[in-house]
């Protein structure tokens, strides 16, 4: 019989529910997990117990009362050190923000909450979220737990190396750039980067973001089943007044055609030969499900990531380059330099046709996603990057940026996107991604389904 903290969050919900299970059982189990792995693989750094106990006993007396807590009735949650949540700090990874105390949740930490969730502890970001990789000064390196070599992704690293050790069956991550698909990627997990306006978001600690943080950012699930994606984005994605973006879109919207396009090497990206064989055969999975795949060129990944870092650097010169000085990280240092190299400084009319581009590019890609209702592609056109590769050099840096380019051209343009986990090549994970129309994450969750069924079923490991 599988531990407590081996279960999957859907499995864990069900049996707190039908008291199978306490709430307090569960997480006191996933808090010994902690305490067990987590000095391995850094991947919790605040921790609150007493919390967490408290919360599970308030689930506890509302199901004693008949009362449903909510999709997540007592799976324990962990949350980036990236957003407010009330009584902590909202360091997003740096010794200059080790005291920011947010006085209220964010919107998503309030969500997760009152949805019957249980938070067990924060998760670590590099410094600034800035990299695919994830270490900082003030709360230091985050290991991979399926293999140390690898990186654990980033910049929602924490999340990932803690759903994928069993600290917890839902990691809460945020995406600008991959940063949910790729940790997932990295851990041999799923991810989903939802539609921009799904989830509600603001950090009050911090001010309000500019153009390009709003725009881009997101919060999404990490988990072990793509059915706890589907429990997690339910929770996650209520209402919220505080987030003028977010939009009430239901998250079943309807039957469509089961029409795949599959895309290999998006304009001329570099695929592994392990990717492509994940790509194909995650493409027969759907066929056999009695979908139609049709390999064809989709629509430009390139333009909305230079969109992408063009509107995020612009973000970051305005906002954060003094702070990148004052931090003096090392790491986010050099790859600030680097990004700042490779992406000419914005102006006004440079923005104003920044942001008509997306438009026409937007466009394309949902004239696209109605034919094709899922577009199958890499989640990086290489196997996870051995730990620490992007700073070894800038000829490293510029490989790590090509290999990524299917990471950095949704968010410029607010589409959802999948990571699904398909098994491992050796003891390295590996897995394919998934993108449809604006707020069509249930076309992705089914699709994911499919392939999760017929390839892998992600569980948790001791680090290794």
């Amino acid at each position: 019989m599988s531990e407590i903290w081996q279960l999957s969050a859907t499995k864990i919900a069900s049996a707190v529910r039908s008291k199978e299970f306490s709430a307090l059982e569960v997480t006191k189990a996933h808090l010994d997990r902690l305490d067990k792995v987590n000095p391995a693989i850094n991947a919790v750094v605040q921790e609150f117990p007493d919390e967490a106990l408290i919360a599970a006993n308030l689930v506890d007396e509302q199901i004693s009362k008949g009362e449903n807590p909510g999709p997540l009735c007592g799976v324990p949650v962990t949350i980036k050190v990236n957003v407010d949540q009330k009584g902590h700090a909202n360091t997003n990874g740096l010794v200059i923000q080790k005291d920011q105390i947010a006085k209220t949740d964010s919107p998503v930490v309030s969500n997760v909450r009152n949805t019957g969730g249980i938070i067990i502890g924060r998760t670590n970001t590099p410094a600034f979220s800035l990299r695919w990789f994830t270490k900082n000064n003030l709360h230091g390196h985050t290991l991979n737990p399926r293999d140390k070599t690898l990186t654990p992704g980033g910049s929602s690293g924490g999340a990932a190396a803690a759903v994928a050790s069993g600290i917890c069956a839902i990691g809460h991550g945020t995406d600008i750039g991959g940063s949910i698909r790729y940790p997932a990627y990295a851990c041999g997990l799923h991810g989903l980067r939802p539609t921009f306006g799904r989830i509600a978001a603001f950090n009050a600690s911090g001010g309000e973001r500019h153009i390009a943080g709003q725009m881009m950012a997101v919060s999404g699930p990490i988990a072990r089943t793509i059915d706890d994606i589907r429990i997690s984005l339910e929770a996650m994605a209520k209402q919220d007044a505080r987030d003028p973006w977010w939009v009430p879109a239901p998250i079943d919207l309807g039957e469509f055609p089961k029409r795949a396009a599959i895309c290999i090497a998006p304009e001329g990206l570099v695929v592994d030969k392990e990717v492509e064989k994940a790509l194909r055969e995650a493409a027969f999975c759907l066929e056999q499900a009695g979908w139609s795949v049709e390999e064809v060129d989709c629509p430009s990944f390139r333009k909305p990531a230079e969109i992408n870092a063009q509107l995020w650097l612009a973000e970051m010169r305005f906002a954060a380059a003094t702070m990148i000085e004052r931090e003096a990280e090392a790491d986010s240092s050099f790859v600030f330099q680097q990004m700042s190299d490779r992406s000419d400084t914005i102006d006004v009319n440079g923005l104003q046709a920044a942001l008509q581009l997306r438009i026409t590019l937007l466009r394309e890609w949902q004239i696209f996603l109605e034919k094709y209702p899922v577009l199958i592609c890499p989640v990086s056109g290489e196997l996870p990057f051995k730990d620490q590769q992007d700073v070894q050099s800038p000829e490293a840096f510029a490989s790590v940026m090509e290999a990524q380019l299917t990471q950095l051209g949704l968010p410029a343009l607010g589409l959802p996107g999948l990571a699904v986990a398909t098994g491992y090549v050796g003891k390295t994970p590996i897995g394919i991604q998934l993108v449809s129309g604006r707020f069509r994450e249930d076309v992705l969750l089914d699709a994911g389904k499919i392939i999760e069924s017929a390839t892998f079923q992600s569980g948790p490991s001791d680090p290794q």
